[in-house]
């Protein structure tokens, strides 16, 4: 039955629902409907807030079950087309609804109909005077840590809300008042920011600093000069400048274009406020609130603020994790993606979706440039720069003349061993005699491992008892200094037993190292040294991650201890070597991305030494010194390593020269979740274009139980993107239909196979 013509106005809206339908409404409000409002609408007995996606006069809907739209959000311009073509995209690229994308998308104000009105409430903010630079911090208490992260905050930033002061210290108010009357802090206009900076007023060209090389300069030169889309690959040695590249590349940008907005990604929350200083040191010209940031990490009225700032364009530059690249911007004319190559780009959640990926389609949906930068670029970008789809533009020497790239040492643990010298837990003599020689010379250094806790178990060799997590299929983790185990997977946690549980033995004891026996370790190895570890467990408290790298940074650290949160981004001036623990477990992973993940990290890491002049060294502990991987690493040959794996991906048939896709399933047994799957494939064979996909048996996960849950998964391959993608959404009413399972879920192009 067709439409049927009626003289009412109706609406069709997408809600945060599984389902890739949109719900139509009858739209009788004073307010004019308009594609991209926000509304209240009801749904089931609930009231939700929806994205209204189409205007229309005629309806499928019995006019007795038409409901009517409650509210429209007035505070909030629409949403552009733009934006829901790219909502669009990512909900049928990665086999969701629209409104699974949209509205998650969005942040927590936007979805609470109940705090529209206060949306554009000016908020009391503060800044730091130069009497309260230099008096606060020594008028603080020692154990006033609360009070400290609310300095450190007013220090690292223009200006400081009173919301996100209170998620800091729970009397922020008062505290800020008694710093007012003292002189240290003074309020600030909140809407200091609502208007872009003249274009005059931004530097660009030779009045920025430092003096471009001759490769950072020909790297803008065609950036700035692209026109419509042009997707590049910025691949520079660690130390290369190539924050600088971007840096003048949007200074260009900028200038000449007074309305342009760009946005830079970054893979991890902890680089954020690294980036953001040196883009308002660069970009001092532009009004308060010019940049923002965007991620996780933020509390939610600031993550609010910032996303409207960037949605009515008085935001000029988003800095952002994945989460970013879904922010509303109207006027964004360049993309930056920086460490393109790093795997917390992937959202393993929900929406599974590649925040570089979307990258590169928004940058040709919006015909602008998108650069992708990365010393150690992943294989599908390497691939495209060799198809010449991609440009790429190529940064070999670091941009401090007299800094060279590190020299890369193997030392082989088999020779040690032969040659009797001993280990003292599993730092080898030269690595220890190294970092003792880096200390009496006062310069820093690194030691890299990448698994955090004290050690990964804790066992009784008299009956082989290993701690385990009692709801997880997985080890629990020993953490020391809190004196407890904890499970890394759904965070189960309890005391460590003062005897083995099955046999009585007290002497259990613990196996293999984590970052924090590590600390311990190398506190009595190089006696005197100050040493600070930084990974998951020591930044748990927001602001500390920043206090622990100013440390860094400020030459209060001699060796610095951490996991893969130290590897990549940090500009280390100090660091003149690196040390490497425990890689080897990567060389035999069952993942056949396992080699291209370790080969970046260590890179990653290596050029975390020698980046201000002092030459650099890096020391990797292994047992195959010989190892295609290691050699490739000591010639710094990422050209070659990537060579020779592409050869062995092309002759595997697997990614870049095919397509993947992962149907995963939860259930009470790993039976059920295998029947599941199992009949899953069974419906799948006789869809449309399934004989050109590969369906691979059912097999538990590695880690088979997580709270639990049991967890099994199905691989699907093909050669063709377009038949994967048309037998996926073929696919999806059928899995609607089966029964059996708690969840499932379809994942494209998984980096976890």
């Amino acid at each position: 039955m067709g439409a049927r013509p009626v003289t009412d106005t109706f609406v069709r809206i997408a809600v945060d629902q599984p389902m890739p339908v949109l719900f139509d409404y009858r739209y009788a409000l004073p307010e004019p409907p308009a594609v991209g409002a926000l509304v209240l609408v009801p749904f089931g007995r609930r009231e939700v807030v929806g994205l209204i996606c189409e205007v229309t006069s005629a309806t499928d809907v019995p006019a007795g079950k038409l409901r009517n739209v409650k509210a429209i959000c007035s505070a909030c311009a629409p949403l552009s087309t733009a934006w829901i073509a790219l909502a669009g995209f990512a909900a049928d690229y990665y086999q969701r609804g629209l409104g699974e994308v949209a509205l998650p998308a969005l942040p927590q104000a936007l979805r609470d109909a109940a705090r529209w009105n206060r949306l554009f409430a000016v908020e009391e903010r503060y800044r730091l005077l130069p009497a309260g630079r230099a008096q606060l911090p020594g008028a603080l208490p020692a154990r006033a840590s609360a009070l400290r992260r609310l300095a450190d905050a007013l220090a690292g930033l223009p200006s400081l809300g009173l919301s996100d002061a209170r998620a800091l210290h729970p009397k922020a108010s008062a505290t800020f008042e008694e710093w007012a009357e003292r002189g240290w802090i003074e309020a600030v206009d909140d809407g200091d920011g609502d208007a872009p900076a003249p274009a005059h007023l931004i530097p660009t060209g030779a009045a920025l600093l430092p003096v471009l090389t001759d490769e950072q300069r020909d790297a803008v030169a065609a950036i700035s000069g692209a026109r419509g889309f042009a997707p590049f690959l910025l691949h520079g040695v660690t130390g290369s400048g190539k924050t600088e590249v971007y840096l003048h590349a949007l200074a260009e940008l900028l200038a000449a274009r007074s309305d342009a907005q760009a946005l830079v990604l970054v893979p991890e929350i902890n680089l954020t406020p690294q980036f953001e200083a040196a883009f308002r040191a660069r970009f001092a010209a532009l009004a308060h609130g010019s940049i923002v940031t965007m991620h996780s990490g933020l509390a939610e009225g600031e993550r609010a603020r910032n996303w409207l700032a960037a949605h009515t364009e008085s935001a000029r530059i988003v800095l952002g994790t994945r989460l970013a690249i879904l922010a509303s911007m109207p006027r964004l004319a360049m993309i930056v993606v920086d460490e393109e190559h790093d795997p917390a780009y992937k959202q393993q959640e929900g929406l599974r979706y590649s925040a570089r990926d979307l990258a590169i389609w928004r940058a040709k949906q919006l015909d602008i440039p998108v650069v992708l930068g990365s010393a150690t670029p992943s294989l599908e970008t390497w691939w495209q720069t060799e198809q010449g789809r991609y440009t790429r533009l190529t940064l070999t020497r670091r941009a401090i003349a007299e800094a060279a790239l590190p020299a890369v040492r193997l030392i082989d643990l088999e020779e040690e061993r032969r040659r009797g010298r001993a280990s003292v837990e599993g730092l080898a003599g030269p690595l220890i005699a190294a970092l003792k020689a880096r200390v009496e010379r006062g310069e820093q250094s690194l030691v890299f491992l990448n698994r955090r806790g004290y050690a990964p178990i804790l066992s009784c060799d008299a009956c082989g008892w290993v701690a385990g997590c009692p709801r997880c299929s997985a080890y629990a983790v020993l953490h020391k200094p809190e004196r407890a185990l904890r499970c890394h997977h759904c965070g189960w946690e309890s005391h460590i037993p003062k005897s083995c549980p099955e046999c009585g033995n007290i002497d259990i004891a613990p196996m293999g190292r984590g970052t924090q026996r590590v600390e311990e370790t190398l506190a009595s190895v190089v006696p005197g040294a100050r040493v600070l570890r930084i990974d998951a467990d020591s930044t748990r408290r927001k602001g500390s991650a920043q206090a622990l790298f100013s440390d860094v940074h400020a030459g209060e650290v001699d060796i610095l201890v951490g996991t893969q949160m130290i590897a990549k981004g940090h500009d280390f001036r100090r660091v003149t070597l690196v040390g490497v623990l425990n890689a080897d477990t990567a060389l035999f992973s069952h993942d056949f991305r396992a080699s291209e993940r370790l080969f970046a990290q260590l890179t990653q890491v290596s050029g975390r030494a020698g980046r201000a002049g002092p030459p650099g060294e890096v020391m990797i502990q292994t047992r195959y010194p010989r190892h295609a991987l290691y050699q490739a690493l000591t010639r710094q040959d990422y050209m070659g390593f990537a060579s020779s794996t592409l050869a062995e991906r092309r002759d595997a048939r697997l990614p870049p020269f095919v397509y993947q896709a992962m149907l995963r399933a939860e259930g009470r047994t790993l039976e059920a979740a295998l029947a599941f799957l199992e009949e899953a494939a069974a419906v799948f064979a006789p869809l449309p274009g399934a004989d050109r996909v590969t369906v691979y048996d059912a097999v538990p996960l590695t880690i088979v139980k997580v709270l639990n849950v049991h967890r099994a998964q199905v691989l699907l391959e093909s050669g063709s993107r377009a038949a994967l993608q048309a037998a996926l959404r073929a696919w999806q009413p059928v899995l609607r239909s089966l029964k059996g399972v708690l969840r499932w879920n379809v994942e494209v192009d998984p980096l976890d196979v």
